[in-house]
């Protein structure tokens, strides 16, 4: 079921020792990043005198058009696929490296060894009303992550000081929290890039 799903993620597994000096000052050194990557997806509001204005957007991605899109047209515009899927390739990469995952400054452009691939749908074969309920339906995905990310944390925490003392990302913590971005791709692919009908699965595995 999961090999199927039209949203995949992998990253690849450092085949050297990491850098400690960077994975010791991580998220200092992501600061610049992180502020590139907080003016692309602060886009989505804006403040006038009425105060503050959203333009539809999720984390980023073009949402809200595209529902309606969806549900009128049973159009999914190609250019707003292309926007959302790098806008997520670009925050999964920045995800990774703040996660210890690899320690290559993440890119704003190249895929590097963070690999996320969504299937363009057909919007024809897309049941048009399911976009309204997609963001409900997923709420049982929304307590699991929760959960998934609190472990995820204790993992990246223990795996700093494995990678300070030995160079290495245990292979076992790696596979964990590379499957939590994984599930929480599918996730966003469902609930809200809205490329796909199908649930997503209640799993880690690829």
């Amino acid at each position: 079921m999961t090999k199927s799903y039209p949203a995949s993620l992998s990253v690849d597994y450092p085949d050297r020792k990491l850098n400690r000096l960077t994975t010791a000052f991580r998220i200092f050194v992501a600061i610049p990043i992180i502020i590139i990557c907080a003016l692309l997806i602060g886009t989505a509001f804006n403040w006038d005198q009425d105060g503050w204005n959203g333009q539809y957007a999720v984390g980023g991605l073009i949402f809200l058009p595209t529902v309606l899109m969806l549900v009128f047209r049973q159009k999914y515009p190609k250019w707003w696929f292309d926007w959302n899927l790098a806008i997520t390739r670009f925050t999964t990469r920045l995800s990774a490296y703040l996660l210890l995952l690899r320690d290559e400054y993440p890119s704003t452009d190249e895929e590097q060894a963070v690999h996320v691939n969504i299937s363009y749908p057909d919007a024809r074969k897309l049941n048009r009303w399911l976009p309204l309920v997609k963001w409900i339906m997923a709420i049982p995905h929304y307590i699991v992550l929760f959960c998934l990310f609190i472990a995820n944390w204790v993992a990246v925490i223990i795996a700093w000081f494995a990678i300070l003392f030995t160079g290495n990302y245990p292979r076992s913590l790696f596979d964990f929290v590379v499957g939590v971005l994984r599930w929480s791709l599918r996730v966003s692919a469902y609930a809200f890039i809205l490329t796909t009908d199908q649930y997503p699965p209640f799993s880690l595995e690829a």
